[in-house]
């Protein structure tokens, strides 16, 4: 229901419009400039009906002039309409020029009155939708921004259509950057709920009292600091899908909070008594393992079975090697044109680069590669010396890659790594962010090339000369 605040002096005017329009909007009131505002910014107001004067100005428009401009500053998405009692056209067609949508002209017919608000209102909700459509255009999750033709992401592929038509929660599960996210706009935007919103929250991004706010809203004076009501994700996901990222990385207390509010489908506003029902399709993801957070009591065996409907596992890339030319050209022309760059092809040897790195990163990491490549390369064809991995320096250089006896990838890995942990005097979240890797990843890698603080470092020159000097085995 659309909602309508009448500005007027006149308590007796007030409450004529409010006995023409009480069976079809939420109404609030206002008689002066400061109410006036006060409520506009505590509440969702989606048309003002304003006469333009007011106290302690009544004699001209000059108040309700000022009070126009300042809405329309403040929330211009607002609609104004004006009341003018002179009949002045000048002053109504200076307030339109100042924002207002159209105006009214005291004595005005009721009748008329409720025609214009309901094609105002009308064509306010057509223009938000072409904006939320065309941001979704602009976005362009669909299918084929899943790119991939091998077994592993057809799978995939497959999983999505058959549940993006169905209601039923879906867990989805992946190492980072494996395109979880991408999957779950793909789900919605392929169901019966596309044309509502799409809400995605990080479970791990924010702190527990503040994750609460954030997807239950609050009241006004809830806490120190909340000024005005603020309304949750789910609020705002009603209608639609809301997307909970991390989900395992969320404590036990708010485990309980969204099983309620998956059975009830009601939330509480922090601060908040009355029940809100809520409308929602939930999609989770988590690179966790939830079965073993279960066993060790980080994660509750009822919620993880209210999400895990249906799972779809997103592939790493590594399992997938197969779609990683295609992966390149996509981003390749998709960084072309933001950067306005002309980069054709990559050559074979820079790609046989790509084939065999382990992208502990995932896709997220091959994109953010090729983009490096579109922004810094002299040249419209990509070759090897252009590939930047790791750490951002070059994993090895054309004639390395010539040799035959060229460094392997594993200990060109363990150099940079620990090359990188000892610059950040073995913090490995700084490591992880000069590497370019997740924290995770990074961790992976050093247990799995049994790297420890005590080792020396050592450079890829280093390296190199040992391989040189190191006598062949006898056979």
């Amino acid at each position: 229901m659309h909602s309508i605040l009448v500005v007027d002096d006149d308590e007796r005017q007030r409450k004529q419009i409010h006995w023409a329009l009480k069976d079809y909007y939420e109404l609030f009131e206002a008689a002066n400039g400061p109410e006036t505002l006060q409520i506009v910014s505590e509440n969702t107001i989606d048309l003002v009906l304003l006469d333009l004067r007011l106290p302690p100005k009544e004699d001209n428009a000059e108040e309700g002039m000022k009070l126009l401009r300042e809405i329309k500053r403040v929330h211009s998405e607002i609609l104004v309409m004006v009341i003018s009692a002179d009949g002045n056209k000048k002053t109504c067609l200076e307030a339109v020029r100042h924002g207002a949508y159209d105006y009214f002209t005291k004595p005005f017919d009721l009748k008329e009155m409720k025609v214009v608000l309901k094609r105002a209102l009308y064509m306010k909700s057509l223009e938000q939708e072409n904006d939320r459509l065309q941001r979704e255009l602009e976005n362009r999750y669909a299918f084929a921004n899943i790119i991939g033709k091998s077994k592993q992401i057809c799978k995939v592929f497959r999983l999505i259509k058959k549940v993006a038509v169905s209601d039923c929660p879906v867990l989805l599960r992946g190492e980072s950057g494996t395109g979880k996210e991408l999957a779950a706009r793909a789900i919605h935007y392929h169901s019966l709920r596309k044309q509502k919103p799409f809400v995605a929250v990080n479970c791990a991004a924010l702190p527990e009292a503040l994750l609460e706010s954030e997807l239950f809203g609050y009241e006004k004076g809830a806490f120190t600091g909340a000024a005005t009501r603020k309304l949750g994700k789910f609020e705002i996901a009603s209608g639609g899908t809301i997307f909970m990222d991390e989900i395992g990385d969320m404590s036990l207390p708010m485990q309980a909070k969204i099983l309620r509010v998956t059975q009830e489908q009601f939330i509480e506003r922090v601060g908040g008594i009355k029940p809100i029902k809520v409308d929602f399709r939930l999609i989770t993801a988590t690179n966790k393992d939830l079965e073993k957070a279960i066993v060790e009591n980080l994660f509750r065996e009822d919620l993880y079975h209210r999400l895990n409907v249906v799972t779809i596992f997103l592939p790493p890339l590594r399992e997938r090697k197969k779609d990683i030319p295609l992966l390149t050209n996509y981003f390749l022309k998709k960084y072309n044109r933001l950067n306005g760059r002309k980069i054709k092809t990559i050559s074979a040897e820079a790609m046989d680069l790509l084939m065999d790195y382990e992208w502990g990163g995932n896709v997220r990491e091959l994109e953010n590669v090729i983009e490096r490549v579109v922004v810094l390369s002299d040249s419209n064809l990509i070759s090897p010396d252009d590939i930047f991995l790791g750490s951002g320096e070059k994993t090895w250089d054309s004639k390395s890659i010539a040799s035959t006896q060229a460094l392997s990838l594993l200990e060109g890995q363990k150099a940079l790594i620990q090359r990188a942990l000892k610059s950040a005097c073995w913090n490995q979240t700084k490591a992880a962010k000069l590497l370019g890797i997740h924290r995770n990843t990074l961790r992976r890698k050093i247990n799995h090339l049994e790297i420890d603080e005590e080792q020396e470092e050592l450079s890829i020159e280093q390296l190199f000369s040992q391989e040189k000097t190191t006598p062949s085995p006898e056979v």
